[in-house]
């Protein structure tokens, strides 16, 4: 089996086909700590205007929708969008393929939740990342930010699956930020920091993922929630 680090479109691509049943536990750890931490401060989503950022496959972007959300989902992998769009109840939902790392194609303002998982270590460009976020929320609005905790770096992890047609690991391209780096970024754009949650994984979620087996007691995920 080779490795192989790719660019993170091609990579997200890749991956799209069995990124929600390849047992990966980041994301099964990050969905019930990102949807609670959404209620803690829009407890009702009918009719609010949420932004997926990086919604990947459609996870959060569908159940906002579900919850009675105006939903639009952003993400620049094509395959990833596909399979956002197959899901149930993703019909309502309007999807842009788009490039995080450019201005997002949206009004100021135009939103009162902004919702991103497990994408900034992606991204090159975190203070555009958070400044564009601010820009689309309504003063008032509130933004939950999830990212691979910075300490699985030095576990020597990141975004990574084996292709099943080749048997190959592949890596799309991550960057080692700071906790630090996302906070501040978010600070400069002009968010106060209501919460940030560091999770790790519990004995009982690692008997049912077993490649978190060996994060147990040690920060997999950080959960940042943020008001305009």
């Amino acid at each position: 089996m080779s490795s192989q680090l790719l660019p993170v479109q091609s990579g997200y691509d890749r991956w799209a086909t069995v990124y929600d049943h390849d047992a990966n536990p980041l994301p099964a750890l990050d969905t019930p700590i990102v949807r609670a931490a959404i209620h803690a401060v829009l407890p009702d989503l009918y009719g609010q205007r949420a932004l997926d950022l990086g919604c990947g496959t459609g996870r959060h972007t569908v159940w906002l929708a579900e919850q009675g959300a105006h939903v639009v989902g952003v993400d620049f992998s094509t395959g990833m969008l596909e399979q956002a769009q197959r899901k149930q109840g993703a019909a309502g939902v309007q999807f842009l393929r788009h490039d995080l790392h450019e201005p997002l194609p949206l009004a100021d303002g135009e939103f009162d939740l902004v919702v991103s998982s497990l994408v900034l270590e992606h991204l090159a460009n975190l203070d555009q990342f958070f400044a564009e976020a601010h820009r689309v929320l309504q003063p008032g609005g509130f933004a939950v930010i999830s990212a691979m905790h910075p300490a699985m770096f030095l576990r020597g992890s990141q975004a990574r699956f084996t292709d099943p047609d080749s048997g190959e690991l592949v890596q799309p391209g991550s960057l080692p930020h700071s906790l630090s780096a996302f906070v501040m970024a978010a600070v400069r754009a002009g968010f106060r920091l209501i919460d940030l949650q560091e999770i790790s994984p519990e004995p009982d979620f690692a008997a049912h993922y077993p490649r978190a087996q060996k994060y147990v007691g040690w920060p997999m995920l950080v959960v940042m929630t943020l008001a305009r």
